[in-house]
């Protein structure tokens, strides 16, 4: 009975920055008498010592590629923080070239004499190149590895960069943006999985979160270098152009990076696996070494699960896995919600906006800070706070507030010009509420996508997801003129981008499942359950909240409850 005791024991661990609980292999196991887990320990590190050794062997028969560059630190936290810095700049990156076109709107059409059918080109070029680039997400991953496919995307910057600034006809200023914006596609799917990879479980999810803030940071930057450049002749050419500093540095930083280790692994080269491990975590305790091979057993797991299932279309489980079919319609919603609400078309049209309401150009510009400012500060709660309220809860409360903030810039254009302090007061409110609201509300549509797919579907679920939210983007960001003039400025603001956002409440609210505190496995359950259970308990949950608010339990309404604070780990499973 002791036997079959300890042989049905497993372990809790930690995976993709969810706490996963996942069968492996006894080397792991715990006991309950301290004697024998004293001599369990001494037995795993006799293991992993003996398994260091054999991978140290190996090492010494594989020659270093000729693309990498080693860099050491004797101590492995500065290798972490380094890779999580110089990754994160590329979401800095994408965050400025999808807001250095606001400033050049102003004064690029009337240089290159572009007409408003080609303005609007000229400005959805970027995101329509980001559907090709997300689309070849799954590929280069595959084939190249994160590591390559994060140099791709910089080159792809590089050289779209060079085209913008120095474009003298429509095509070629297209050719650019187009180029551009696949190197924004394939950076903007890499870089979350390639920190994901590399760094400490622990840390993983504050870590990864650090992507969506630098992104709202590169939108701010990439205002602030439109109003550096605004009074320079040909204005235009350097603020698309700057965009090449920060791709060169990231260019330069990602050549002495590693790759993923995870990757590596998974591909069966685990002794490189371990060689990077030991760069950028290193084996001075227990926990690093015993963290290594449970990621060892976790990708074996995960390989095995790819080749179980229908390996040959693995894109045809969305349309016969009702698992992962509601996974897909559930993801692919929220992001269709975070793009159909206007977002990208007010912050590429920034600065015309700001002329519609009265500024003048050179104004229009420096006013444009407000609106990237406001995303920006509007991440930081969601990076404290979205985990320990809820996904449904945030996103519940965050449709409102931006919703509005639409209504107010709505208003603000039947205000008569006449009347500026007016007009203006009420869009500047408009526009901190929406942007703001907006910006605590984004973070969903990268957190989401990354935890609700099964693993082995993981990496084509996040090309699907990244390739809608770039299609409609440009698909809002291309017709936004021809809206505004169809439906007049408050139809297009309020009728449509605030309708969208009323309709997407009420799906949150009565078919968003909640996937806070919840392993991966528990995950999977709760989409393998029909869409209508969901519905009936969250319906459910809406009334017991309106009673709550009847009665005036502010606090029960509002607080996250205390014991979800904190994640702690669940224990030894029998």
């Amino acid at each position: 009975m002791a036997d079959d005791k300890a042989d049905s024991e497993k372990d809790v661990v930690y995976i993709d920055g969810d706490l996963e609980k996942k069968v492996i292999d006894t080397e792991f196991e715990h006991h309950e008498d301290p004697t024998a887990d004293s001599a369990n320990i001494k037995l795993n590190e006799e293991f992993m010592a003996a398994q260091i050794n054999l991978m140290e062997e190996q090492l010494q028969s594989i020659s270093t590629p000729w693309h990498s560059y080693e860099i050491k630190f004797s101590d492995p936290k500065v290798f972490t923080w380094l890779l999580v810095a110089f990754a994160s700049m590329g979401g800095l990156l994408s965050g400025l070239d999808q807001s250095l076109i606001s400033g050049a709107n102003l004064y690029l059409p009337k240089d290159l004499g572009l007409s408003s059918s080609q303005s609007s080109l000229v400005n959805s070029g970027m995101p329509l190149g980001a559907v090709a680039g997300a689309l070849l997400l799954s590929p280069t991953n595959e084939f190249l590895g994160r590591r390559m496919a994060i140099i791709v995307s910089c080159i792809l910057y590089t050289i779209g960069a060079g085209l913008e600034a120095g474009a003298v006809t429509f095509g070629m200023m297209m050719v650019g943006r187009l180029i551009l914006g696949a190197g924004v596609g394939l950076e903007g799917g890499t870089v979350p999985v390639y920190v994901a990879e590399s760094v400490p479980s622990s840390r993983r999810g504050n870590l990864v979160s650090l992507y969506q803030m630098a992104l709202a940071l590169g939108e701010v930057l990439g205002y602030v270098v439109a109003a550096i450049f605004v009074d320079v002749q040909g204005n235009w050419r350097y603020i698309l152009g700057s965009s090449l500093v920060f791709s060169t540095i990231l260019l330069v930083g990602m050549v002495f990076l590693p790759e993923s280790p995870r990757f590596l692994m998974h591909k069966g080269r685990s002794a490189e696996a371990f060689a990077v491990w030991k760069r950028i975590r290193g084996l001075a305790t227990y926990e690093d070494k015993a963290e290594f091979f449970i990621m060892k057993e976790s990708v074996e797991a995960e390989n095995a699960d790819e080749h179980r299932a229908n390996s040959r279309f693995p894109w045809m489980d969305f349309i016969t896995n009702p698992r992962a079919r509601r996974a897909a319609v559930y993801a692919n919603i929220m992001v269709f919600l975070g793009q159909f609400t206007g977002v990208n078309a007010v912050m590429y049209y920034m600065s015309v906006l700001m002329h519609q309401v009265g500024f003048d150009d050179k104004t229009s510009v420096f006013m444009s800070l407000v609106g990237g400012g406001s995303l920006f500060l509007g991440t930081i709660p969601a990076v404290y706070y979205m985990e320990r309220f809820g996904r449904r809860y945030w996103a519940t409360l965050m449709l409102p507030g931006f919703f509005i903030g639409l209504l107010l810039i709505g208003i603000s254009y039947e205000v008569p010009i006449s009347n500026q302090p007016a007009a203006l007061g009420t869009y500047f409110t408009g526009l901190i509420l929406y942007m703001g609201f907006f910006g605590s509300y984004a973070c969903l549509t990268w957190v989401i996508p990354a935890e609700v797919y099964p693993t082995y579907l993981r990496s084509y679920g996040m090309t699907t997801s990244d390739a809608n939210l770039f299609l409609c983007s440009f698909i809002v960001t291309y017709n936004f003129t021809r809206m505004q003039k169809a439906m007049s400025k408050i139809g297009l603001t309020l009728g449509f981008y605030g309708g969208i956002a009323v309709l997407g409440w009420f799906y949150q609210l009565f078919l968003m499942p909640e996937t806070k505190n919840k392993t991966l496995e528990e995950i999977d359950e709760l989409f393998s359950r029909p869409t209508a259970d969901i519905m009936r308990e969250n319906i459910r949950n809406a009334v017991e909240v309106m009673r709550d608010l009847a009665a005036f339990r502010w606090k029960k309404v509002f607080l996250p409850p205390r014991e979800y604070a904190e994640k702690k780990p669940v224990g030894v499973m029998h």
